[in-house]
C-alpha cells in the first residue's frame, strides 16, 4: 500500500507504535516493561556516590538502591543530591548511564537548562517562518531565568501559533519545576517517554494516523514485525545480509548471493548501507555493529563509507562510524536508545 501510516497498539501489554511506509516498516518502539533499566530521557534527583579511579566518572545512587554512572567527576559532591538525565538503556548488570546536561524535549521545542540562547532548526530555511517562530519564542520565554535556552523543531515549520506557544509553555514549566526540586532524597522526576509519546513527538505526520484497537491487524503490524526478526535480510537486487546480534556486538554478513559479477560486492554492500540504519532502528539493536562485508576492491571503500554517512546522517551524534579494522572489517558504535525487539516480544 503506497503512502505512509502510524498505527498505535499494544505488544505482550506494553505500549507499541510502528511507522510504515509503501507497505515497509520504517520504524517501530515498544516499552520495555517495568523491570527494565529506566529509559533514555528520565530524569533522576540522584546523590553523589564515589569517584572511580581511573575511570574519569562516578557512581551515583538512583532511588531502590539502583546505581548510576556519571562520566566526569569534576566538582561531585559525595552524599549531595544533583539533578541527572538517562542517556541511554543501561547494559545487564551495570549502572545506568547518565549526564547532568539536561532536555526539556517535546515536539516542537527543548529547553536546555544552563546552555541558554534562542537557536531553530536549520531546516526551516524561510526566514518569514523563521521570524515568525522567533517571535512566538520571545514571547514564550519572557521572564524566563536567562540560563534557559530554547531550541525550536523542524516540527514547528507551519504549526499554529497556538500549538508552538503552549508546547514551549509546558516544557518551559516542566523546567523550571525539576530544576526547583534538586533537594531531598533520589527519586524519580520526569520518566521518560512512552512508545506512544515517543512517536508523536519524534515522528514526522502520516496519511493514516489509526489508534484503534485494531490498528495493528488493520495494517499488518505483527506480519511485519515477523519479518523484522528473520536472521536474514534481503537487499535489493543484491544478494543478502545476515544480522546477528550477540552478548558483546552485532554482527552483520554481507553476501551477494548468486551474482559473480566484478561490481556484486560492491553492490551488496551498498545496498546494505542504504538499509542498515532501518533495519536497526525496528530491530532495536545498537552497541558495537561490526560489518563483514561482501568481498570488493579497496578503491571502492570510499564509495560505500559515503553511501554508509549518508544513510546515517539523520541519527546525529547517536551513531559512530568508527571505520575499518585491519581485517577489513567496519566497525559502528550506535547510542542504546531501545531494547532488543526479540526481547520485548518474548
Amino acid at each position: 500500500m503506497k503512502g505512509s501510516v502510524i498505527a498505535l497498539g499494544e505488544i505482550n501489554g506494553q505500549k507499541a507504535a510502528a511507522r510504515i511506509v509503501d507497505g515497509q516498516l520504517e520504524d517501530f518502539i515498544v516499552d520495555a516493561g517495568e523491570d527494565a533499566p529506566p529509559a533514555p530521557g528520565a530524569i533522576f534527583r540522584a546523590k553523589g556516590g564515589r569517584s572511580l579511579k581511573g575511570m574519569g566518572g562516578a557512581l551515583l545512587d538512583l532511588p531502590d538502591g539502583e546505581k548510576a554512572y556519571l562520566r566526569g567527576n569534576k566538582g561531585l559532591k559525595p552524599g549531595a543530591p544533583m539533578l541527572v538525565q538517562v542517556t541511554h538503556i543501561a547494559e545487564d548488570g551495570k549502572a545506568v548511564p547518565v549526564t547532568t546536561r539536561l532536555l526539556f524535549k517535546s515536539k516542537y521545542a527543548i529547553i536546555t537548562p544552563n546552555a541558554p540562547g534562542l537557536n531553530i532548526s536549520r531546516r526551516i530555511d524561510d526566514e518569514d517562518e523563521q521570524l515568525r517562530l522567533h517571535d512566538l519564542a520571545t514571547e514564550a520565554m519572557e521572564g524566563a531565568d536567562e540560563m534557559l535556552g530554547l531550541i525550536l523543531r523542524s516540527a514547528c515549520e507551519g504549526t499554529s501559533d497556538d500549538d508552538v506557544l503552549e508546547d514551549i509553555s509546558a516544557m518551559r514549566a516542566l523546567a523550571e519545576a525539576v530544576l526547583a526540586d534538586e533537594s531531598g532524597d533520589p527519586e524519580l522526576l520526569v520518566d521518560g517517554p512512552d512508545a506512544h509519546e515517543a512517536a508523536w513527538r519524534d515522528w514526522a505526520g502520516a496519511d493514516i494516523f489509526d489508534e484503534s484497537e485494531d490498528a495493528f491487524e488493520n495494517h499488518g503490524v505483527l506480519d511485519l514485525l515477523d519479518a523484522a526478526l528473520d536472521t536474514r535480510v534481503s537487499l535489493k537486487g543484491a544478494g543478502s545480509a545476515f544480522i546477528e546480534p550477540t552478548r558483546a556486538l552485532v554482527a552483520v554478513d554481507v553476501n551477494t548471493g548468486g551474482d559473480f559479477s566484478p561490481a556484486a560486492g560492491l553492490k551488496a554492500n551498498i545496498a546494505l548501507a542504504r538499509d542498515l540504519p532501518r533495519q536497526l532502528r525496528i530491530r532495536g539493536l545498537a552497541g558495537q555493529i561490526t560489518l563483514d562485508l561482501a568481498p570488493m576492491a579497496k578503491k571502492d571503500r570510499r564509495q560505500f563509507e559515503q553511501s554508509l554517512k549518508a544513510a546515517f546522517k539523520s541519527e546525529g551524534q547517536d551513531t559512530i562510524l568508527a571505520g575499518w579494522t585491519p581485517l577489513g572489517h567496519f566497525e559502528i558504535q550506535k547510542k542504546r536508545e531501545r531494547i532488543p525487539l526479540s526481547e520485548a516480544l518474548a
